[in-house]
């Protein structure tokens, strides 16, 4: 290639950020296409990410070998197979039958891979493919920070989509510009060959190429799969974090996957400044907030959910910006990508497969949290083991006693019942321990070994009691805790840090209803109606298992029909943990599967009475929520039959969206607050009643008048549907910082 020839870094910089920009839209746009069919759980977002991490693997793979070929063999075969790939185009869901119950572990990233996998595994090879084409030409410099600009394209794309794509488009409009998008990358990749088409025709035998680089040994390439690895690992088991108790949306989704991206975007860049100040005070960052990567309690509070994203950015900078460090010669470039989508790639196995299987809790979590202390750059912010007269064994001696010092007020904090979580003194003793910890520094494994032990003071020690007690159960769609308190005499069902059921010890009270389902609450109001409205022979279907509290609602002679997609909650009430449905519904029929899609195989006009009581954590299921569900609820429901809704949420908003829905099917509907006195056994909850007879809702107020149904708020000016819904107007930001 004639060196008078332009190096064109626009347009590769251009193209670079383009493929980019659209991989990680189509990212959050297909995890929101597949809700309908998929539900809110946590883990089907880390099974799209799985898949995602997959086909990034392959398409380095593709990159790697195919970059050994001419590199007009290579521009001519990969635009090919790109515009082979558009047949696919637009995107939609493929059609698969619905999981067997059991096996959404497999079946999830089936549907994704059949879904995305051809464009996404072409579009994932643009970004290595492009650099090594970059670094074709004699004068083009080392390519690493073209990867920053692949970055900062994936931050786009994942940031689009949640403030514009999602908020202004429907899902058919976003799949028809995506496609456009992918037309006009075709073509940028086109003018980037056409820029290389006079490079030499062995590009393995130009200067600088792998002909004329060392190979990379073993050992490092290892390495740098470990180091990729970690951040990617947690990046799911943060993920998991943050969506389990606010809502299983792309909102959400893509925070910790942004800043994720981002710490490529400063570890990949060319000024150092950014990369080594936040490697430096990373170890510091990890001892504050991964305090609390044990604990199973706190994950409710917003800030505990902003510490873990920073956690993982500060990880993630770190890790990454040594695997920059460690970097090869541009030549092996693709090699190089290889090994990191391998890490990603093992990151996410061992987070969305094996972790779900192995741990009954995310354990996943703290463990990836310790390894990256172990491996991230410790750079000693003090330096007093160097002090002057301080001699190294001394220094050593010290180090033992300060972490014995820091075990002493770890094990004091983890076995002290009377300190309250958000106490001061608490607080204070968290600060001294960290401080403690930063101390241990300059030797990693009592570093490693400090942050172990703060892991255990600040919750851990409860959390591995509680896994030790056996009272957990993990299943693909949430973590389960029973716990029994004697005070109180009640066992409770917490689904995530949500309280999901409890019953009561006491055999005299074994039957009466707890928590949210109390006899003034709407769905105690509402069912207790069933037989004056619907006669003796009523059927109630109930969408949502839980402690199986409402079954003692039932009455003589009412038919009964739970839906519930998780076994394990089942379990509960079969083998005796809870025994509200064995005493009060034992002829109940239960329906394993996703409520939405079982109710719609219901014969039309199958149930008088439904309630809708079907919650991730805090979350409720973005797909049992809009105009489409709504259409199933009544196809199953009779003429007059009465529809609950229970909308408790502490983050979103959830009574115009409910409105609106009203308004637009001309159903009558009011809500019930109940906030009963005592919050020990009953607690404060939001039902909404919703029928098309307007007699029906009329004859809940009059049933019970000292316990009235009231308006909702006015409704919505867009309808959530399954084509298009953002949960950003719905908000309660008032509430992210306190304590649930």
């Amino acid at each position: 290639m004639s060196a008078s020839q332009p190096i064109n870094r626009p347009l590769f910089v251009a193209t670079i950020f383009a493929g980019s920009f659209l991989l990680f839209l189509i990212q959050p746009m297909v995890a929101r296409m597949a809700l309908p069919r998929l539900g809110g759980a946590p883990n089907v977002w880390n099974s799209a990410m799985l898949v995602y991490q997959a086909l990034l693997l392959a398409g380095y793979a593709y990159a790697h070998r195919l970059s050994k070929l001419p590199l007009r063999r290579q521009a001519t075969l990969h635009l090919a197979l790109l515009v082979v790939a558009a047949l696919t185009l637009p995107i939609a869901l493929v059609n698969l039958p619905p999981p067997a119950p059991g096996s959404e572990v497999w079946w999830v990233p089936l549907l994704f891979l059949g879904t995305v996998g051809p464009v996404f595994f072409l579009v994932s090879a643009q970004a290595p493919l492009m650099q090594r084409w970059y670094s074709a030409h004699p004068d083009a410099g080392e390519p690493w920070a073209l990867y920053a600009a692949s970055n900062l394209g994936s931050f786009g794309g994942l940031i689009a989509y949640p403030l514009l794509a999602e908020p202004l488009l429907r899902l058919h409009a976003q799949s028809v510009l995506w496609s456009l998008g992918y037309g006009l990358l075709i073509v940028l990749i086109a003018l980037a060959a056409r820029a290389r088409w006079q490079a030499p025709a062995q590009v393995e035998h130009a200067p600088g190429s792998e002909a004329a680089a060392a190979p990379v040994p073993v050992r490092r390439f290892l390495y740098w799969v470990l180091l990729a690895a970690i951040p990617s690992g947690l990046l799911l088991s943060t993920t998991t974090h943050l969506t389990t108790d606010i809502v299983a949306m792309p909102l959400l989704w893509v925070i910790p996957l942004a800043v994720y991206l981002l710490s490529f975007v400063i570890a990949f860049s060319e000024r150092r400044v950014l990369a080594d100040l936040i490697t430096r005070i990373a170890p510091l960052l990890l001892l504050f907030t991964g305090a609390m990567a044990m604990n199973s309690r706190g994950a409710g509070l917003f800030a505990l959910a902003l510490g873990s994203v920073g956690r993982l950015f500060a990880v993630s900078v770190s890790l990454h910006a040594r695997m920059y460090a460690l970097r090869p010669a541009a030549s092996q470039l693709t090699l190089f990508y290889l090994a990191m989508s391998v890490g990603g790639a093992l990151g996410g196995v061992f987070t969305a497969l094996i972790a779900p299987i192995v741990f009954d809790w995310v354990w996943e979590h703290p463990l990836l949290v310790l390894t990256a202390a172990a491996l991230m750059p410790l750079s000693p912010l003090l330096g007093w083991h160097k002090s002057p007269g301080l001699e190294p064994g001394m220094a050593r001696i010290a180090a033992g006693v300060i972490f014995i010092v820091l075990a002493i007020l770890a094990w004091f904090l983890a076995t002290e019942t009377g300190l309250q979580e958000a106490s001061l003194t608490r607080a204070g003793m968290g600060l001294v321990m960290a401080l403690l910890g930063l101390l241990l520094m300059p030797w990693r494994w009592l570093f490693v070994a400090g942050l172990f032990v703060t892991m255990l003071a600040q919750g851990g020690y409860d959390t591995l009691t509680t896994s030790l007690q056996g009272a957990r159960a993990r299943s693909y769609f949430g973590i389960y805790t029973v716990r029994d308190y004697a005070d109180r005499q009640v066992r409770t069902l917490a689904h995530g840090t949500t309280l999901h059921g409890q019953q009561s010890l006491d055999p005299a009270r074994l039957r009466e209803p707890m928590s949210y389902y109390g006899p003034t609450s709407g769905a105690g109001l509402g069912l207790a109606q069933a037989q004056a409205l619907y006669g003796q022979a009523a059927r109630v279907g109930v969408v949502g298992l839980g402690a199986g509290t409402l079954a003692c609602a039932k009455r003589p002679g009412e038919s009964w029909t739970f839906f519930e997609i998780d076994p394990i909650v089942l379990r509960y009430s079969r083998d005796g943990t809870f025994s509200y449905v064995s005493r009060c519904a034992p002829d109940a029929k239960v329906v394993i599967g996703d409520a939405r899609i079982e109710l719609a195989r219901l014969p039309k006009a199958g149930l008088d009475v439904l309630a809708v009581d079907a919650f991730s954590s805090d979350a409720i299921p973005l797909h049992l929520l809009t105009d489409e569900a709504f259409g199933v609820y009544f196809d199953a429901l009779a003429p007059r039959g009465l529809l609950l809704v229970h909308i408790s949420n502490r983050f979103i908003e959830l009574e115009p969206v409910l409105a609106a829905i009203g308004k637009r099917r001309g159903l009558t509907y009011v809500k019930r607050d109940d906030n009963p006195a005592s919050h020990t056994f009953v607690t404060p909850s939001t039902w909404v009643a919703l029928s098309r007879d307007a007699s029906v809702i009329a004859a809940l107020g009059k049933a019970a008048p000292d316990t009235p149904w009231s308006p909702l708020l006015p409704p919505a000016e867009r309808i959530w549907s399954d084509d298009h819904a953002s949960i950003l107007p719905f908000m309660r930001w008032e509430n992210m910082f306190k304590t649930p």
